[in-house]
């Protein structure tokens, strides 16, 4: 490995290259905790790099390791078996933005963040927004199919993104243009949409074309405690009975809630269970159905209610920092739980259908009386996608014992209520044996097999993020 690096930095110069090992020990970690074995990381600045680097690594059958700002928390993007990191993050221009289209041509180191400041200069936006938003890549966002707390209206990656370039990993690292730059197109097999949730295991995207949308004129919101679950269900149950056309639909739990606060130094008090829903309104209409929804919610039997009359308002007062807080949140309860100590950090992504979001909710607090895991809860309540996250020392095999466990119960749990393993981060190495077991679960066993069979047409060689999502030997 030490002499492909020396060959790398030959082929690409020693700007585009780094082996040292402390920085490429940066580059092989994920924030769950796993960390690989990467040799050195490449930086390239255009899809021409990317194709040498695919050629190069095709001949000597190295392996290669596409890579955005690493939030990945399945398992997906970090080196298990020692090869070279591919960083996009210098392939970060905006090319163009057609309102007319409806399209933003983007490369993929792109942050989502800074496309939606590029894009608010025309009043639109993309509304795909995970919880680490700020710094989550396009590329990134395209290889898990990210969603987040917009799921429930706008859905997930594989609903904006309209074409692709990319590159194979074959023997002349072809550059390959995928999809259309029209809203409709066919092509026969959507070989876009197959790439969109591949994990970075079929190709390395180097150009998106996605979709944009206006944004709303304005957004009102409600944050609300509930005494009850039960309450906090039957509040969701009335906002969807009247059609209420929600922009987002977030669920904390009691604890987990406070916790958030705590961290934040918010002046909100959480009494119980967490609420939070934004409505886009046009601003005429902004009082009338302010007041709809907290009638809603006191009605349900809300302890307390917080409202905003815009989203600036909104994040002025911290209303939606407390439900992006999640991951920090996990993070402070862990720096109280296992002080000085390393630790890794379980993110679950299961999705169940909203109607069985109560019962998924008691079932978790089951298991964590089982496993004795202190459990922070928080989620997508909308579209019924549930983040329950624990800690544990890594030093301890019997707490991480126990913690795998835990882990693949609320993955069992999800699929008996009629859900899934994982809704937006994806399979990784994690779920690779629950994703076996849904698909066992629904007669599609089968479906693997054609995975794997169009993995190996894509990648012969199986040099790219190997064994990800199903496996290929």
């Amino acid at each position: 490995m030490a002499r492909i690096a020396e060959e790398l930095e030959k082929l690409f110069g020693p700007e585009k290259v780094v082996s040292d090992p402390h920085i490429v020990r940066l580059y092989s970690r994920e924030p769950s905790g796993l960390e690989g074995r990467a040799e050195a990381v490449v930086f390239p600045e255009s899809a021409l790099d990317v194709s040498r680097l695919v050629r190069y690594a095709y001949s000597r059958e190295v392996y290669i390791y596409p890579q955005g700002s690493s939030t990945d928390l399945a398992g997906g993007a970090f080196p298990e078996r020692p090869g070279v990191v591919v960083s996009m993050e210098r392939m970060r221009r905006v090319r163009e933005v057609s309102v007319l289209d409806s399209v933003a041509v983007v490369e993929p180191g792109v942050r989502l963040w800074d496309l939606n400041v590029e894009l608010s200069r025309y009043r639109y936006m993309f509304p795909i927004d995970p919880g680490s938003v700020k710094v989550a890549t396009v590329g990134g966002a395209i290889n898990t199919g990210a969603g987040g707390m917009r799921g429930a209206r706008y859905g997930t990656m594989r609903d904006w993104v309209l074409g692709l370039e990319i590159v194979l990993p074959d023997e002349e690292g072809t550059i390959l243009r995928v999809g259309c730059r029209t809203l409709k197109c066919r092509q026969g097999y959507d070989l876009a949409r197959l790439i969109v949730g591949s994990e970075g295991t079929l190709a390395i995207v180097t150009e998106a074309i996605l979709k944009i949308t206006p944004m709303p004129e304005n957004v009102v919101v409600v944050l609300a405690f509930f005494p009850t679950l039960r309450q906090l269900v039957d509040a969701v149950i009335e906002v969807k009975s009247r059609a209420i056309d929600t922009l987002l639909m977030e669920f904390m739990d009691v604890d987990s809630a406070r916790l958030a606060a705590e961290t934040l130094g918010a002046s909100i008090r959480p009494d119980g269970h967490m609420l939070l829903v934004g409505v886009p309104v046009y601003r005429e209409a902004s009082t009338r159905v302010l007041e709809e929804m907290v009638s809603i919610a006191k009605a349900a039997g809300a302890a307390s209610v917080y409202t905003a009359k815009s989203m600036e308002e909104a994040e002025e007062k911290k209303l939606l920092e407390i439900r992006r807080s999640l991951f920090a949140t996990q993070a402070l309860l862990t720096q109280k739980q296992f002080k000085g100590r390393k630790v890794m950090m379980l993110m679950e992504d299961i999705a169940v259908p909203p109607s069985k979001l109560l019962d998924a909710v008691e079932r978790l607090k089951e298991l964590e009386a089982k496993y004795g895991f202190k459990t922070v809860l928080g989620g997508h309540i909308g579209d019924g996608n549930l983040h329950p996250t624990i800690s544990y020392p890594v030093d301890d095999e019997k707490a991480k014992e126990a913690a795998l466990n835990w882990y693949y119960d609320v993955m069992k749990m999800a699929i008996e209520l009629g859900g899934t393993v994982s809704a937006e981060h994806g399979i990784g190495v994690l779920k690779k044996e629950a994703l076996r077991l849904e698909l066992e679960r629904m007669g599609s066993v089968k479906a693997l097999e054609i995975m794997a069979g169009i993995k190996r047409v894509f990648d012969p060689k199986g040099i790219l993020n190997p064994g990800k999502v199903v496996a290929v030997e």
